[in-house]
């Protein structure tokens, strides 16, 4: 439209007529407001610094801790650790296919950012000052070259902990791993990040996953071979000081997974609310359980629960019911318990799923 608008072949009134149009139709719908004007009333800061507090909030609440079987995390402050990973030093594994610099911006390779965005690499370092840190790539995101395999287990070795920062590169349309039109077969690792974390867990260096992502992949594969898993659903422009934060326990991580975590890459991050059959049983000889179920994520203390209400209470179909707990956090540090409250219909006339989250505090 705008070539054959230069070229003459459309004039530039018809342009403006049906833009007016738009705009009429707006306004007498009453979606523009009354004082509006196209002329700004002064300077708009879309990246204040209100509002990056509020963005660093989002991120450290929503890391979801997976595991840390051993308590290797939170990490030592002064222990050597080495970075591998195609998503550790780049600043748009921050982000989703709709956020400016992804969808916009990689068209214009030539212009900044304009946003302040540190990588999981400058935080760590920023995090943990007296730490000795080394980075690898150890590979592309999608590219099949395993030439850099080889450095990265050297530097794997040298340190006494690796983390392997994996994931995806947003993007629409197939111009990413992640994003609109960026859809999988199965859920294994993009590229060769599954054979470089192989590579990683075959040595005697412990390894932290973390994982910077928009879909669960499949982790079975690692699960006993991996000294915890760290899950970031592309936490933003400041992901990286949050998941920073969580390794070196600043943070004590309280996000819960709001879909499954697979076994398999030929399993379905479902919603949970599969019906009774859809559970591992003898209608199927697959085992469908996923590695970490819908609302798993741990943290650096512990709770307990106490006076729990009467599970077995009967109530009749026009009542309700109060369901009361103590939490009580037994640890040696504040943190935060999610408690869920899930419903169970075990003789519905309709298939029900077999646990349904209906609240949560």
């Amino acid at each position: 439209l705008v070539e054959a608008v230069r070229a003459g072949d459309i004039p530039e009134s018809l342009v403006d007529r049906a833009a007016a149009r738009v705009l009429r139709q707006k306004c007498e719908l009453g979606l523009l407001d009354e004082t509006w004007s196209p002329e700004p009333t002064g300077p708009v800061d879309l990246d204040s610094t209100a509002n990056r507090v509020l963005a660093r909030r989002l991120a450290e609440e929503s890391v979801v801790l997976l595991s840390n079987p051993e308590g290797l995390l939170p990490l030592a402050p002064d222990t050597r650790i080495a970075v591998v990973g195609p998503r550790a030093a780049d600043a748009l594994a921050m982000l989703g296919c709709y956020s400016f610099p992804s969808h916009v911006g990689v068209n214009h390779p030539a212009l900044p950012t304009g946003v302040e965005i540190p990588t999981l690499l400058e935080s760590l370092r920023t995090e943990l000052p007296d730490a000795k840190i080394t980075f690898t790539e150890g590979c592309d995101t999608t590219d099949p070259d395993t030439s850099g395999f080889e450095e990265a287990v050297t530097r794997s070795t040298e340190a006494d902990v690796c983390v392997a920062v994996l994931g995806d590169r947003a993007g629409l349309f197939g111009r990413g791993t992640s994003g609109e039109g960026c859809d999988v077969a199965d859920l294994q690792l993009p590229g060769v990040q599954a054979q470089l974390l192989d590579a990683l867990t075959a040595t005697d260096t412990p390894v932290v996953l973390v994982l910077l992502t928009g879909r669960p992949y499949a982790l079975g594969r690692w699960h006993d071979r991996l000294a915890a898993t760290v899950q970031a659903f592309f936490p933003g422009e400041e992901g990286g000081p949050a998941v920073a934060g969580v390794l070196s326990g600043r943070v004590n991580p309280s996000g819960r997974l709001p879909v499954s975590v697979p076994q398999t890459p030929g399993g379905q991050p479902w919603t949970y609310l599969q019906p009774p059959l859809g559970l591992a049983g003898e209608v199927s000889n697959l085992d469908p359980t996923p590695l970490h179920p819908f609302g798993h994520g741990l943290g650096y203390t512990d709770f307990t629960w106490e006076d729990t209400a009467d599970a077995h209470a009967r109530t009749t179909t026009d009542e309700g019911h109060d369901v009361s707990v103590t939490i009580r956090n037994t640890g040696a540090r504040e943190g935060t318990e999610v408690v869920q409250l899930y419903l169970h219909d075990p003789v519905a006339s309709v298939t029900r799923p077999d646990v349904r989250l209906i609240g949560y505090h």
